[in-house]
């Protein structure tokens, strides 16, 4: 049988999670894998917002939702070339703690030109924290931790920090990783926004 992936426990902790009609965010769309997830999640009256610093990014994202027309209806995905530090300007006020689930894969794009643009420390805490101003109660948020390209053990040491000194009482964290592979193996960190 063998367990899930790091990935694929990330989509299972967010779909459950979401409703149909939902807004969520893909704060790294990446090559778009979970901007398709989330906007099949939400369905035809949902919205994703996808960010990207790299338009490289957004293009293969499109790509992605693009080939999936016609397999399940797809919420509206709003593509955003910016820092997921910025989600907040960037997201209608009104949906401000509305959110029921916020992905991050951090690290760079696979495949992609630029192996040298990287998610950061300092911007991914940012990011983290507005991420939980946005969501719901019960909303969660998944961050793929990826430790194994140059400053990728930092990001993961600092964004390990964060979740786990968040407020037992507000939040509940989850670390889920393969234990019999190297340290530097993806693995991921969730968040759930306790409901009272």
């Amino acid at each position: 049988m063998g367990f899930v992936s790091v990935l694929t426990m990330a989509q299972q902790l967010a779909a459950r999670a979401l409703r149909p009609g939902d807004a969520a965010v893909d704060a790294t769309a990446g090559n778009g894998v979970d901007t398709r997830f989330l906007a099949e999640t939400v369905g035809t009256k949902g919205v994703v917002y996808a960010f990207d610093i790299q338009a490289e990014a957004i293009a293969r994202a499109r790509v992605r939702l693009e080939g999936a027309a016609g397999a399940k209806p797809l919420g509206a995905v709003q593509f955003i070339l910016a820092d997921h530090a910025e989600m907040k300007r960037h997201i209608p006020s009104a949906l401000h703690g509305q959110i029921g689930a916020v992905m991050f894969n951090l690290g760079y794009l696979p495949g992609g030109s630029r192996p040298d643009v990287v998610t950061k420390p300092d911007s991914t805490l940012r990011a983290l924290a507005s991420a939980l101003e946005m969501l719901r109660r019960d909303g969660v948020l998944t961050a793929v931790v990826y430790a194994g390209h140059p400053g990728g053990a930092e990001e993961a040491e600092a964004v390990e920090g964060w979740a786990s000194g968040l407020p037992p009482e507000q939040y509940q964290t989850l670390c889920y990783r393969f234990v019999n592979q190297p340290r530097h193996s993806p693995y991921l960190l969730a968040v759930c926004k306790k409901s009272g």
